[in-house]
């Protein structure tokens, strides 16, 4: 009897909890009445959420009784905060319409944390380009709005070449900023650079690219050492219809584009995209010097193209959880800077297919990336090449044909010698990455904790690396773990991070990372500390260029007197940052950041390591003698890298936007960088000459740069005009040279002239000044749009790379159409 009326007293009391609680249900949508799927719709104060389904709808059940408010967001919209009370027993409707973020505060952004997480939360400097400003600006080479955004340096070095540095310490074969898309790394496999224009999403198909300053390689691995950029496209769910773009512009370029979306039913989607872009580059030349002698670079050609296609499938197993498929293709032909001068790239071709599983708290992902050319070349190698057999007397049709393999060595009246100087570039790079990834809270604790897997296989074909036998494979490791701790009532968060990776090659490294904000009523306060780390590429470990002359130092190398040089190790970076994203006033948004940052283990320049004229010569490669690697050669002159040097720098990065009415907004970015180079230190000595100079560590970075915009938003005119100021800097990178005359060393000799030759390059002068850029467009329909953009609107003459010319005005303009042709069906 006393059971039976514990389990009465049991059922009473659970069906009075059960009668004490209510539901909160709705739908959410876009400002289009289209479904929101993924929405976030969150109960902070009892850390329970949900995310609304293919249609928009969300539940949330078993809601205490009480008073709430609830958040909704979705990433690159407005969010919403309501204040909703539940009853006992009874469901709450709530339907909302997100609006896309015009305030820079409201936005939500996925890279810094890989969660959704508001702009104003999160411990890290980030740049958002948002759908609509990419969706109204009128160029297909998207990444020109780079140039709009806080503690970015923006070059430009052709018509279609365009990049960005973080912080300092660019050059003309930079990789110390990662590049990733929809959780893919986009970077070359043999030298670790960005694809940038090789990359195989296009325009119309991207959401957003989120751009984080400083190190961020705890959650996202090596090479995300000065900051990070990453590009997510557009889900089919929320992007539905087709979308056909044409556009032009000076220098003959063409471009044509379609995309397609379509939610076929509330399981599958799919997305498919083409682009055709071509045009002719700047007609500049950038003159090879043999001896004193200047010639045109052989072979260039100015005409440059992309293809790009690719298509995405989407599919829901099960409510809060989607399987990704996607395989995109690109072919490429433009021409391309390094260190030792121009490449010519012939149909370059990067694939992708990548299979991803993304739930609530379970992330996985795999991808293969397969790099493919033949043809591509190094014009000022091939150059030289070419002028060493007419010098000595070959025919013009002989010089051409050998010029990509060989060059003339004259060894005596009418004799000589063939020398292996290929100037030809060959790839057939393999890359397999896999990820996994969990996330949970437990009231006020986060955890993200995760491993990723990468297998490069390099294979240059015998061209440029040390790989006749075969590629080159070389397996990484990483385990990363996140925690934050989240007081809300209070506004403090505080974030711990790290990060453990192991190389085959240059062994294992520890990554942490640390952060504490502090949330007010006018915006957050943020304090964080970040290491990171640039692995040297697979070119700097395994590289053999011009016949054993370059070689890479991934083993380290045994000289003949017995003395070793060590091999390369990473290069670190830890910073320190103090920084605010907030609110001045009603109308005026500040993101503001102050840092300090601490680099060790630069890669050196190429030295040679040999001494042959005092009978010191290479001997081992490793453990391998030098002849066994590279057949022929006796050691006696061998360019390699090392590691060397510690530089302390520091700087500003701030960004103000005014909003002037609901249509007009003014925006104002600054920077200042600074360092300090101890030119006493011997350690910081690059080129083992004695004496440590500035261009020893070339930041290759001004001290000073601004810009300045005027952005409209209307129901039919949209425009932006922004000025862009950078001051005079110097730029050393490689043979190449812009900077002003100026004596080095102190011996009362100039060792840098402007505007004369220096070494095998001419030096123009020092890179910056001031441009002007602006677009406009016009919404003829709400479907169909006119658009046209100015870069360098009054043709100033501004340099902003080596290697480059003096960019001139840049006209395009665009059309583009938009219709859902199974919008009517869905309806019905």
């Amino acid at each position: 009897m006393k059971k039976l009326c514990f389990i009465l007293i049991f059922f009473n009391s659970f069906l009075a909890l059960a009668q004490s609680e209510g539901v909160l249900e709705g739908k959410i949508l876009d400002s289009s009445n289209e479904p929101l799927s993924g929405a976030s719709v969150y109960i902070e104060s009892l850390r329970k959420g949900t995310m609304s389904d293919f249609d928009g709808n969300f539940k949330l059940s078993e809601i205490p009784e009480g008073t709430y408010e609830v958040s909704i967001s979705f990433v690159g919209y407005t969010t919403i905060k309501e204040q909703v009370t539940i009853m006992s027993g009874q469901t709450v409707t709530l339907n909302k319409t997100l609006e896309e973020s015009s305030s820079v505060l409201d936005e939500v952004i996925l890279t810094v944390n890989k969660q959704p997480q508001k702009l104003t939360d999160v411990p890290a400097t980030v740049n958002v380009i948002d759908s609509k400003t990419i969706k109204e600006y009128s160029s297909f080479n998207v990444g020109e709005l780079a140039a709009r955004e806080k503690g970015v340096d923006f070059i430009r070095s052709g018509v279609l070449g365009t990049g960005i540095n973080i912080r300092g310490f660019n050059s003309a074969f930079n990789s110390k900023n990662l590049q990733v898309t929809d959780d893919r790394l986009s970077t070359l496999i043999a030298t670790g650079l960005p694809l940038g224009t090789f990359a195989t999403v296009t325009k119309d198909d991207i959401e957003r690219v989120e751009i984080l300053l400083g190190p961020n390689g705890t959650l996202y691995g090596p090479n995300a050492h000065n900051g990070l950029i990453s590009t997510i496209t557009k889900n089919p769910r929320t992007s539905e219809g087709t979308t056909l773009a044409f556009g032009g512009g000076n220098q003959k370029v063409l471009s044509a584009r379609v995309r397609h979306a379509q939610a076929v039913s509330d399981k599958f989607a799919y997305k498919v995209h083409f682009e055709r872009s071509q045009g002719e580059d700047f007609n500049y030349v950038d003159t090879v010097y043999v001896g004193t002698e200047g010639y045109k670079e052989l072979g260039i050609d100015y005409d440059f193209n992309t293809t790009k296609y690719g298509t995405g499938l989407y599919f829901k197993p099960a409510p809060g959880s989607e399987i990704i498929g996607y395989y995109g293709h690109s072919n490429n032909n433009n021409i391309a800077i390094t260190n030792a001068g121009r490449n010519l790239i012939k149909d370059w071709t990067i694939d992708v297919a990548q299979l991803k599983y993304v739930s609530k708290h379970v992330f996985a992902n795999t991808y293969y990336t397969w790099s493919n050319t033949e043809d591509t070349y190094a014009m000022n190698q091939r150059t030289q090449n070419y002028v060493s057999f007419i010098n000595n007397g070959f025919s013009e049709e002989e010089a051409l044909e050998r010029s990509y393999t060989e060059q003339w060595f004259p060894t005596g009246p009418g004799t000589g010698v063939a020398l292996q100087r290929g100037a030809v570039f060959k790839d057939a790079s393999r890359r397999f990455n896999a990820e996994a990834q969990y996330n949970n809270n437990w009231n006020q604790f986060y955890l993200t904790a995760g491993g990723q897997y990468q297998l490069d296989m390099a294979d240059s074909k015998g061209t440029y690396l040390l790989d006749q036998d075969g590629s080159i494979d070389i397996a990484q490791l990483g385990f990363y773990g996140q925690v934050e701790y989240r007081l809300e009532d209070s506004g403090w968060n505080f974030l711990f991070a790290a990060r453990v990776d192991n190389h085959d090659l240059y062994g294992s490294n520890f990554i942490p990372k640390a952060a504490i904000t502090k949330k007010i009523n006018a915006g957050t306060f943020r304090l964080t500390y970040g290491r990171g780390i640039a692995v040297p590429s697979i070119l700097n470990l395994k590289g053999n260029l011009f016949g054993g002359l370059v070689l890479g130092n991934g083993e380290g190398f045994t000289l003949s007197d017995g003395s070793t040089i060590d091999k390369l190790q990473v290069e670190t970076i830890n910073s320190y940052e103090l920084g605010f994203k907030g609110k001045l006033s009603k109308k005026m948004f500040i993101d503001v950041s102050a840092y300090y940052n601490q680099s060790d283990n630069f890669i050196s320049p190429l030295r040679n390591i040999a001494d042959a004229a005092n009978g010191k010569f290479v001997t081992h490669i490793g453990d391998q003698p030098i002849g066994d690697v590279v057949e022929g050669s006796d050691g006696s002159f061998v360019l390699t890298y090392l590691n060397f040097g510690h530089v302390d720098t520091y700087g500003l990065d701030l960004g103000l936007n005014y909003y002037l009415s609901d249509q007009w907004r003014t925006s104002l970015n600054y920077s200042y960088f600074g360092r300090h180079l101890d030119k006493n230190d011997m350690n910081n000595d690059g080129n083992l000459d004695g004496v440590v100079l500035e261009t020893e560590l070339p930041v290759n970075t001004p001290e000073h740069k601004a810009g300045l915009g005027l952005h409209y938003s209307g129901k039919k005119f949209y425009g932006t005009i922004f000025g862009n100021w950078t001051q005079k800097y110097d730029f050393f990178s490689g043979i190449n040279i812009a900077a002003e005359t100026q004596d080095l060393n102190g011996d009362g000799v100039n060792d840098v002239i402007e505007n004369a030759q220096n070494g095998r390059t001419w030096n123009y002068g020092q890179l910056g000044g001031f441009t002007v850029d602006a677009n406009v467009g016009y919404y003829i329909t709400d479907n169909f749009t006119a658009g046209a953009s100015v870069t360098n609107l009054f043709n100033a003459e501004v340099r902003q790379f080596v290697a480059s010319p003096a960019m001139q005005t840049l006209v395009s303009f665009e059309l583009k159409y938009t219709i859902d042709f199974f919008k009517k069906n869905k309806n019905q």
